[in-house]
């Protein structure tokens, strides 16, 4: 059932989003060089590699200094970059990634090889199953960007404190799976998601 409703939901959303995607993929062209989607190797299902989509949101090449981005002031993040991610229209893409299989709507966040290669044997479970576009994890670090900011060293922050928390929460996800839990976590999302769009 997981499947149908991850093509369902993700067609209506992405035509419904297509005038938006259309006005900020002109916005991203025009400011800087680069394409307008940033395609990033993650690590999917059963561990194997797949490119995760997004608006472009930073400068070209920005993530040759570094994969995290460490608050919304960062100087590689472009001025229709500081927009999209305020209102969080760079994930909207990554619907294009539930269609191919690669993502469902609800699932662990995927991470880059880099951090998939700090997992305990226990921790690497979460790679069972598709990873998401939201789950538990997301609506509790919302703000991760922010909080990366505050921190004198946010790699360690990432690596020793909120990696292993969102861990944790994505396993107690996969352990009670079912189609009521996805649409709790898809409403608490839109409503997060809300708020953020309006200011």
């Amino acid at each position: 059932m997981k499947r149908p409703v991850d093509i369902v939901v993700s067609l209506i959303v992405l035509l419904v989003f297509l005038p938006v995607g259309l006005v900020m993929s002109v916005w991203i062209a025009f400011e800087s060089r680069g394409g307008v989607f940033y395609r990033q190797e993650r690590v999917g299902k059963d561990g194997v590699p797949f490119k995760m989509l997004k608006f472009r949101s930073m400068k070209k090449h920005a993530d040759l200094e570094g994969t995290l981005t460490v608050g919304m002031r960062d100087p590689r993040i472009t001025r229709s970059g500081y927009f999209i991610r305020k209102c969080k229209l760079d994930e909207f893409p990554q619907f294009i990634n539930v269609l191919s299989g690669d993502m469902s709507i609800v699932g662990p966040r995927p991470e880059v090889q880099e951090y998939v290669n700090l997992y305990s044997l226990d921790q690497r479970r979460i790679l069972s199953v598709r990873p998401g576009i939201t789950d538990y994890a997301s609506l509790e670090f919302f703000h991760e960007n922010e909080l990366l900011g505050k921190s004198i060293d946010p790699k360690k922050t990432y690596i020793e404190e909120i990696m292993p928390a969102k861990i944790a929460l994505n396993m107690q996800c996969i352990e009670h799976p079912g189609l009521a839990q996805d649409l709790k976590i898809m409403w608490r999302t839109f409503v997060k998601i809300l708020p953020s769009a309006k200011h």
